[in-house]
């Protein structure tokens, strides 16, 4: 397929992840123009064929499609604020919350423009590739219309659904993971400093930790799904045992463990609460406050 006949498309914001949705853009033929800030950042897509446009407007009004990786969305709208959005599609791909998303759509579709909002769920170097996920939620029109070209960023690409928000809302649902993640993958790794062991030699070891969690989220999610939390494999009493070792390897290793303050308070809720015999996924019922 010629470039001719490929959706023309505007990047505007070229950090790490708008340069590399970008050069895949440039790479699949289409034609790219781009936009920052700072101009010098163009400057290798420029080389690679894109288009330097010299204000955001500019680079907005040159494509159908425009595609703004600019930090939240009220950068976004500020950025634009200038440009002549009617008729186009505009696709954010920021952080933000649910919130921050419905307000943009309602900003955007104000300004005559169809609206996604989406997520890329993978690092910069990762854009483009068959198995990377992105998600979006918006007016589906714009999704069915663009998606072959969308897919040039990532080929595992979704449709929330028509609501502006979900992206954002799956988003942060997702990320909540992340933090208390590598909080405890750092303090693992001070444990093992504590020893003079080097943190290298239990990256294989983590790995498969990760990978026995990720296998128990569909188990996890069809017991909160159903409310039945009484097949628990690990129990909330389980989890409430392990405080007092985290307390001795803190002692023993002199490592500051009281990040897991609140974590062990959740726990304790859970059993005052009545959930001591019931599987740990219980605690999303703590977490859920109550209507009202």
């Amino acid at each position: 397929m010629s470039g001719e006949s490929r959706t023309p498309v505007s990047v505007l914001g070229l950090g790490s992840m708008g340069r590399a949705l970008a050069e895949a853009l440039v790479d699949a033929g289409h034609p790219t123009t781009v936009w920052n800030r700072t101009p010098a950042k163009a400057a290798p897509l420029v080389a690679k064929g894109a288009v330097e446009a010299e204000t955001a407007a500019a680079a907005a009004e040159a494509s159908p499609l425009v595609i703004t990786c600019l930090t939240t969305f009220e950068d976004t709208s500020s950025v634009l604020e200038p440009a002549a959005l009617s008729g186009r599609a505009l696709v954010t791909l920021n952080s933000g919350s649910p919130a921050g998303a419905r307000a943009m759509a309602a900003w955007a579709t104000g300004r005559g423009a169809r609206f996604l909002a989406g997520a890329v769920k993978n690092v910069p170097s990762a854009v483009g590739a068959p198995d990377t996920l992105l998600y979006y939620g918006g007016d589906s029109t714009v999704f069915a219309e663009y998606e072959t070209t969308l897919k040039v960023l990532g080929g595992d690409t979704v449709h929330l659904g028509d609501e502006a928000d979900l992206a954002a809302l799956y988003e942060m649902a997702v990320g909540a993971m992340l933090l208390p993640a590598l909080v405890g993958y750092f303090q693992g790794a001070a444990v093992l400093q504590s020893r003079g062991l080097p943190v290298s030699s239990m990256v294989r070891f983590a790995g498969k930790w990760l990978d026995m969690i990720k296998s128990l989220l569909p188990l996890y999610a069809g017991e909160i799904d159903r409310g039945d939390y009484t097949d628990a494999a690990s129990s909330v009493n389980l989890f409430l045992a392990a405080e007092a070792h985290d307390h001795e390897l803190a002692a023993e290793t002199n490592v500051d463990t009281t990040w897991l303050a609140p974590l062990h308070d959740l726990v304790r809720r859970a059993l005052a609460a009545g959930h001591g015999e019931h599987s740990v996924s219980a605690l999303t019922e703590v977490l859920r406050k109550p209507v009202g």
